[in-house]
């Protein structure tokens, strides 16, 4: 039996057999179903509670955001948005209704199983082209970041830690670039996504850019 259910929500076909197809063949990934509208992807979220949605963005009935706002309120599964480089305000739109993950329609399809898995580990994952797309947002136009007063209650090593979130870094990466084990690491990520009141690293990522920590 896979170990990740998953459901595909894209309102044409040939998109959603294809991203069955490049899932299926996957031993420990299962799709559990398909939908076509908004509306569809909450009611089989909730019915087949999958460990992650991929969810496109221009549906029918309900479109993707308002989907995935349902679905993480829910608490019914992960969702990963399927965007397109042109489209910012889906981007923040998205971040706001909860999404965890972000991946362009273009990415390869080993690109989009280890998007699944990441979901479905309980990580959130910033295709590193969106990324940029978040830094620009954040850091356009040159006015100095607002203060934010929960930095204050972080550690030195936990705001050394949330830059490098910032910059996109696994935590096998922090690990290195600190000379830390792995185990602390995520000791200190789990401070810091507790401490800022974030939901995941996509939410600190963009704190983080918020805060101008990232490029100083």
């Amino acid at each position: 039996m896979a170990d990740i259910r998953v459901l595909i929500a894209d309102d044409q076909a040939l998109i959603r057999s294809g991203f069955a197809m490049i899932l299926s063949v996957e031993p420990d990934i299962a799709v559990v179903g398909q939908a076509s509208t908004g509306a569809q992807a909450v009611a089989l979220a909730a019915s087949l509670r999958p460990d992650v949605v991929l969810m496109d963005v221009q549906m029918p009935v309900m479109d993707g955001i308002e989907a995935t706002a349902a679905i993480v309120a829910a608490g019914a599964a992960k969702v990963l948005i399927l965007t397109t480089f042109d489209r910012d305000d889906y981007l923040f739109a998205g971040l706001t209704a909860g999404a965890s993950g972000f991946l362009l329609k273009n990415a390869d399809p080993d690109e989009l199983v280890a998007a699944v898995r990441t979901l479905a580990q309980g990580h959130a994952l910033l295709a590193p082209e969106v990324t940029q797309r978040v830094i620009a947002a954040m850091t356009g136009g040159g006015a100095p970041p607002p203060p934010l007063p929960e930095l204050e209650r972080l550690t030195e090593r936990e705001r050394e830690v949330l830059i490098l979130i910032g910059h996109g870094r696994s935590n096998s990466e922090i690990a290195a670039e600190l000379f830390l084990g792995e185990a602390t690491v995520k000791t200190h990520v789990s401070n810091c996504l507790a401490k800022l009141g974030v939901r995941d690293r996509v939410q600190a990522v963009v704190l983080a850019h918020r805060a101008g920590l990232v490029g100083r």
